[in-house]
């Protein structure tokens, strides 16, 4: 794992030009994103898809309460899907270009650093995501949970020390299948109780069951790897 973050802002030594590139590359790659939407869609789903776009922007809201939304409002699995994730994949590329300018923003800044300096503590307690290197990574950018999208695994891959290519790819790769998975599930739920209630109640059931079972046996697993 690699030192954590001096408490000095770095200076800014990069020509205009490229610190420009840099500064605009992820809004140009999410606005082509939108423009394609608007095309693909309906003015009225157009419309809802911004919203829940500038929800996603809205901590704690993310992936997991934007996602049930989208597919409510009747947007496709994989619009809506792939509408989280490639929000996550141009915040990931905004802060791996643009990491010393994000630190001088006032409350995304100081978040940073909160961040950088409980990276120890969480690979304290979750030190197999460091092993796993980039798979790591991508692991903790598919659960949904606060902090775990494009901003928060920029800064996890920092503390890990995956060059950037390797960051931006595993970032991306967990994003998409992290949302894909979670969109797949939400549009199979919906399904299921469209056709009859109780089918839905026995996957949540054995839903529960699955976890509750894992849950136990890692425990126990646990307890007798330090016994």
């Amino acid at each position: 794992m690699t030192d954590l973050i001096s408490p000095e802002v770095p200076e800014i030594k990069d020509p205009f030009i490229k610190r420009l590139l840099f500064l605009t590359l992820p809004f140009i790659v999410i606005g082509i994103y939108i423009f394609l939407l608007y095309i693909i869609l309906t003015p009225e789903k157009f419309e809802i898809i911004l919203g829940l776009m500038a929800i996603n922007l809205i901590p704690p809201a993310g992936k997991e309460s934007v996602i049930p939304l989208g597919i409510a409002a009747g947007i496709p699995w994989y619009i809506i899907g792939t509408t989280t994730a490639m929000m996550d994949v141009a915040a990931a590329l905004f802060m791996i270009l643009n990491f010393d300018l994000a630190l001088k923003i006032p409350i995304l800044g100081k978040w940073i650093y909160g961040f950088m300096h409980k990276g120890s503590a969480f690979f304290l307690k979750y030190k197999w995501l460091e092993g796993l290197s980039i798979f790591g990574l991508m692991i903790f950018v598919m659960v949904p949970f606060q902090g775990s999208g494009g901003i928060g695994g920029t800064l996890l891959g920092r503390i890990m020390g995956l060059p950037p290519l390797q960051l931006f790819i595993g970032i991306a790769a967990g994003s998409f299948l992290g949302s894909y998975i979670l969109a797949i599930g939400f549009e199979f739920a919906t399904s299921v109780l469209a056709i009859n209630p109780l089918y839905l109640a026995l996957v949540i059931v054995a839903l529960v069951i699955i976890a509750t079972a894992t849950n136990y046996f890692y425990k126990k697993m646990k307890n007798s790897r330090e016994s």
